[in-house]
């Protein structure tokens, strides 16, 4: 918990400047690719202990999906709000379309543009303190003395050879690898495929809010999904968008923009949900095989967001410089064939290739073992300290 609290000012300090515009124009780019870095960095080292918290609140797996469900249901809660008061915060900055005759409409002056949205950042930014002073509140620490300390007489690196030799870890890391990078792919280029390659910039708001409305009311329905038929059987869910991206593809109209970003939402739930709730019995298993091996439940959740987020970087990466090929021209009211073209297979395509293959991948071999539910015979994970709700 000090970890937590002593990181959220310094997020919500890189995420004010993210949207500060400095006062020099020269060195611009390397101020928010510095802030951009150093707010990632922060995110990402209160993200590791916060999911992992998870590990340490209840030893039921059943619980456990239900505070994932819940902790998930309020992260995408939370992305939708903050999304819509930056939005309603900065709409009167908003200029017409660049391809829209705007000769007579006058110009917004760039000091209201800015001052709108430093506001909106400060806003969202006084959010990051709140929700931590609030889970600080709600969790407490309590140390277990009759426990060894969680990691103690392993290194990092010899406890990251033993977590990614663990075949269910390796397995549930090399599936989402590419389930995740799917989604990205798909979420990044939308809006481009809305803006470029079909008629549809007028409703690219409106599809980005569809989208996180949709992934938000589905993930109670999905965790009811999960305890009734199983995990590997909701994971099918994430192939559902498949066909309506090649529909959109191919038949690039509001209508179908708005079912693909509907179904759209409901894999992007199930896609966030899952590997969190599979976390934990990949762990639980590794546990039942080593238990005399202390806790590396921090070392699993650290490696598994570390992977993920180098697989999604990678695919952007990748398929940035498919449109950098394709001839692709930033601010421009047309681009060329080849770019729409290249739209249309990273929003079809190449997601659909992707998600098949992680999908397959997840699904070979059997399912981690995880403790019994009876308490005599309940599994005891070796840890420094315990959790409960206040």
């Amino acid at each position: 918990m000090p970890w937590v609290l002593g990181c959220t000012p310094f997020i919500a300090v890189a995420y004010f400047l993210l949207w500060f515009l400095p006062p020099f124009s020269s060195l611009r780019g390397l101020w928010y690719t510095a802030f951009y870095c150093v707010f990632q960095a922060l995110a990402t080292s209160l993200q590791v202990p916060y999911a992992a918290l998870t590990m340490r609140l209840t030893p039921c797996p059943r619980e456990r999906d239900s505070a994932t469900a819940y902790r998930m249901t309020m992260e995408m809660a939370g992305t939708l709000l903050g999304a819509a008061v930056h939005g309603l915060l900065v709409s009167g900055a908003h200029r017409p379309h660049p391809c829209e005759d705007t000769s007579h409409l006058a110009q917004i002056c760039p000091v209201p543009q800015t001052r709108l949205y430093s506001i909106a950042a400060a806003v969202v930014a006084m959010m990051y303190p709140v929700c931590s002073g609030l889970l600080c509140l709600g969790v407490k620490e309590r140390p277990d003395s009759s426990a060894p300390a969680s990691g103690q007489g392993l290194s990092f690196l010899a406890g990251l050879g033993l977590t990614v030799r663990h075949p269910p870890y390796l397995k549930l890391v090399i599936s989402f690898l590419f389930i995740s990078a799917a989604i990205q792919v798909e979420q990044s280029y939308l809006v481009l495929f809305c803006t470029h390659a079909s008629r549809l910039h007028d409703h690219v708001q409106g599809v980005v809010l569809t989208i996180l409305v949709s992934a938000v009311l589905s993930t109670p329905l999905w965790e009811w999904v999960l305890q009734r038929f199983g995990k590997k059987t909701s994971a099918f869910g994430i192939c559902v968008m498949v066909p309506f991206a090649i529909l959109l593809a191919a038949v690039p109209t509001a209508p179908v923009a708005y079912v693909v970003a509907f179904v759209s939402g409901l894999s992007i739930a199930v896609s966030l949900l899952l590997p969190w709730s599979m976390l934990p019995d990949v762990v639980d298993d590794f546990q039942l095989q080593h238990q005399h091996s202390p806790g590396l439940e921090t070392i699993f959740y650290s490696s598994y967001v570390f992977f993920t987020k180098l697989s999604g970087a990678g695919a952007l990466g990748i398929s940035t410089l498919s449109l950098e090929f394709a001839g692709y021209e930033a601010g421009a009211c047309k681009q060329a064939e080849q770019v729409v073209v290249t739209l249309k297979v990273l929003i079809g395509a190449v997601p659909t290739c992707m998600i098949l293959t992680g999908l397959c991948i997840l699904m070979a071999g059997p399912a981690p073992k995880v403790p019994s539910q009876d308490p005599s015979r309940r599994l005891s994970l070796q840890r420094r300290t315990s959790y409960s709700l206040a």
